[in-house]
């Protein structure tokens, strides 16, 4: 378990996330992400499902009320993995073989390189009922350090133009803006615009 970082709250920040919160994590993920992944993988069932066998813990730090229940996690991607992992033969068993190499064809054209000594976030959401707690910055807090204590120089997420509450978030945290990128006629398949990519050195 970790330390919530001088913070005097109702919940503690613990590395991984818990057997029994698997459920909730793929339930959470998806309602905050549906948005740019509802085609790569929705419906709703069929996503859920797909994400609660690919999370992995190892590549993750969650949020937990005194009373044990989920509050949020941020997921994080390193070269050995990544919070959502997951590879065709997973997809198949949820879409079929031809839905599953579709799917994840579109998945790919999302996905971000690991950059030498950056650690580079996998998304990071709260429960409805547990905003405005202070569960969104301690778990930016617990990556920073958990990044440091990695021997790793930098931070790096990318947040999309339709999310401008994460972003004022990860900007009172220090983050900065490091590249603007457009995904042009992509637009209608993953409902944004455009991501910012931010940056933060730590250590």
């Amino acid at each position: 378990m970790m330390d919530v970082s001088d913070r005097d709250a109702d919940f503690s920040v613990e590395a991984e996330f818990r057997p029994e919160h698997r459920g909730n994590a793929a339930a959470g993920y998806w309602a905050a992400f549906s948005r740019k992944l509802r085609y790569p993988l929705g419906p709703e069932r069929r996503a859920i499902a797909f994400l609660e066998q690919v999370l992995d813990p190892g590549h993750a730090i969650s949020a937990v009320a005194r009373d044990g229940a989920f509050l949020g996690v941020a997921g994080f991607k390193t070269p050995d993995g990544a919070f959502v992992g997951g590879k065709l033969k997973d997809m198949a068993k949820v879409y079929g073989w031809l839905g599953g190499v579709g799917r994840g064809l579109l998945i790919g054209l999302l996905e971000r390189r690991c950059e030498p000594g950056t650690l580079l976030m996998d998304g990071i959401f709260v429960r409805p009922e547990a905003r405005g707690l202070g569960v969104g910055s301690a778990l930016l807090e617990a990556i920073e350090r958990h990044a440091a204590g990695k021997g790793l120089t930098h931070v790096r997420l990318d947040v999309i133009d339709g999310n401008p509450r994460a972003r004022a978030l990860y900007q009172r945290h220090g983050f900065q803006d490091r590249a603007h990128r457009s995904i042009g006629a992509l637009e209608p398949l993953f409902g944004f615009r455009s991501a910012t990519t931010m940056i933060k050195a730590v250590g």
